[in-house]
């Protein structure tokens, strides 16, 4: 069995935005999107970037582990970004999504950072394979709110985890099997957010060629008002046979969409990494007739998989007036000659207006979301005590949402138990000031009780066994006053009489202390042999004397000493 991809990609600016952000990518054995963000702050400069830093990878490197390569090729991507705000701050504030699958041709590796997105169509059944990084996931995985109401959430963009420049990445790594008749899609939020993932399922199950489904994709996306960029791959696997070499040389073509295809890679180690790959030898990423790359001549009519051409009806059929004909192996705006460039003197009143609304609209955006943070509390730890917080556990672009409300400094963490240390240092969430206080107040009765019982452990430390003899078999000294020490609540205990003053043996299983002469070490009397017939004292149950068998089992669960 040989197992090969068939792909295709499309990328589209959407019916809103001024421009295209979005960056994509689909090889042999690489398919990536990134999703650029920052507006002004050169997002499809990010996304550009960062498709170039990890675009090496579409080269077969035999038993390399995936992982470790994405892995890899996703920090490097992201150090990247920060040399280039370190270079021009001007691009402070620039990011963007990745999510990318690394292909074996038994296996799949996926990395994915962000809010794009992968599916998995097996057995007429779409599943999706990422988890988004945002906010409203997170407000849906803790049962906060319902994935329902995640869609129409006006914080649904708020993301949690991009490829930004700022200290360490932390992508999502995993393997998954492939099978025959498996069918992925890649794709950025423009897609995904105003597409049913039931009309998703519908469509990529509809039609056959990678080609016509990226195109209806964008289509149903412009369909759903087109608010955002619309990019997208859909990559079958398929088994060919070993003797379909034509199958395989039209499986080498890389394509190249979106921003990317526009405004290539900078930098010159990232533009010599993408030459060395197929697609850089075949032009140059983005450096085409069209700005990218197409497939293969005679992809669709002649060859016997001739379903992979584009779409019948697509090519020019779109009504006059209409939307752009999605651009499904470049971009979506050229003629026959030249690719056309905006007409900046003539748009410059309108974008401006555009950005100023758009400016307003995240700064309100913004701050009704900060204000609702500060409405949340949780409980957790502040250095070595407990501790109410208020705001989210998050980081925002470097800035921590949330502040302590309210120190609890006399509930140290030394005095929980494993499992609430654990719980406290992972914070608990609560639903309210009240609520927080609550939780504190109990975390509070069981931090006192194991300082009660921490104290009478270090004071049982010092007591002696019947007979004058510690409980650790060594010599002791003489107790200051000839009783044991007490603490209150638990044990109240007093020491018998010396057996050398009354001329009788402590009462069995009674600790005592024996004097002993100034420079001369005391010696360990044998234990009181019990009476004839007299049953031997019983040993002692725990280290807690004077407890009830429920406190005991209580203190079980408190620190050891």
């Amino acid at each position: 069995m040989t197992l090969v991809l068939r792909f295709a990609a499309g990328s589209h600016k959407g019916l809103i935005r001024e421009g295209n952000e979005d960056s994509g990518y689909a090889g042999p054995r690489l398919l990536a999107v990134a999703d650029g963000m920052g507006g002004a702050a050169a997002g499809e400069v990010a996304s550009s970037e960062v498709l170039g830093s990890i675009v090496r990878l579409d080269e077969d490197v035999p038993g390399a582990d995936l992982l470790t390569l994405l892995g890899d090729a996703v920090q490097g991507a992201n150090d990247r970004l920060r040399q280039m705000v370190e270079e021009d701050p001007q691009l402070e504030g620039m990011g963007c999504t990745l999510t990318a699958m690394l292909w074996t041709g038994q296996r799949m590796g996926l990395v994915h950072v962000g809010d794009s997105r992968a599916y998995l169509l097996r057995d007429g059944s779409l599943v999706q394979i990422t988890q988004d990084h945002t906010w409203v996931q997170r407000l849906v995985d803790e049962g906060r709110i319902t994935p329902e109401e995640a869609e129409t959430h006006p914080q649904r963009s708020l993301l949690m985890r991009a490829l930004d420049g700022r200290g360490q990445v932390e992508p999502d790594l995993s393997i998954r099997e492939v099978r025959a008749g498996d069918r992925y899609l890649i794709c950025s939020d423009g897609l995904s957010g105003p597409v049913s993932h039931q009309t998703l399922q519908d469509t990529l199950g509809s039609y056959y060629s990678p080609e016509q489904t990226v195109q209806e994709l964008i289509q149903l996306a412009l369909r759903g008002g087109g608010p955002d960029n619309i990019t997208c791959i859909v990559a079958d696997v398929l088994d060919v046979g070993a003797t379909d070499t034509l199958s395989g040389r039209f499986n080498d073509v890389p394509v190249v969409v979106g921003a990317v295809a526009e405004t290539p890679p900078s930098s010159t180690a990232a533009d010599q990494s993408i030459r060395d790959t197929p697609a850089g030898r075949a032009a140059g990423l983005g450096r085409g007739p069209q700005g990218a790359f197409g497939p293969a001549e005679g992809y669709g009519a002649g060859h016997p998989d001739a379903g992979f051409g584009p779409a019948g009806g697509y090519d020019g059929g779109y009504p006059e007036g209409g939307p752009a004909d999605p651009s499904v192996h470049g971009t979506e705006d050229y003629d026959d000659e030249a690719p056309r460039r905006p007409r900046r003197k003539n748009r410059a009143l309108a974008f401006s207006l555009v950005g100023l609304v758009t400016v307003g609209l995240l700064g309100a955006g913004g701050f009704f979301g900060y204000q609702w943070t500060q409405s949340q509390y949780y409980v957790g730890a502040e250095g070595d005590h407990v501790a109410v917080f208020q705001g989210v556990n998050q980081s925002l672009a470097g800035l921590s949402l949330s502040s302590v409300h309210t120190p609890y400094k006399d509930i140290e963490l030394k005095y929980l138990p494993q499992d609430q240390r654990t719980h406290v240092t992972n914070t608990i969430s609560a639903t309210s000031l009240g609520d927080a206080d609550d939780k504190v107040k109990k975390l509070g009765e069981q931090a006192a009780f194991c300082r009660k019982v921490s104290d009478v452990r270090a004071t049982a430390g010092g007591l002696t066994a019947p007979g004058g003899t510690p409980a650790t078999g060594q010599p002791t000294q003489q107790a200051a006053a000839g009783t044991v020490a007490t603490h209150a609540g638990f044990v109240t205990a007093t020491a018998p009489p010396s057996p050398s003053s009354t001329g009788r043996a402590p009462a069995a299983g009674v600790p005592t202390t024996t004097p002993a002469s100034p420079g001369t070490p005391s010696t360990t009397a044998p234990a009181p042999v019990p009476s004839q017939g007299a049953a031997a004292p019983a040993a002692p149950q725990s280290d807690l004397p004077g407890l009830s068998d429920e406190e005991r089992q209580r203190a079980d669960s408190c620190p050891k000493p």
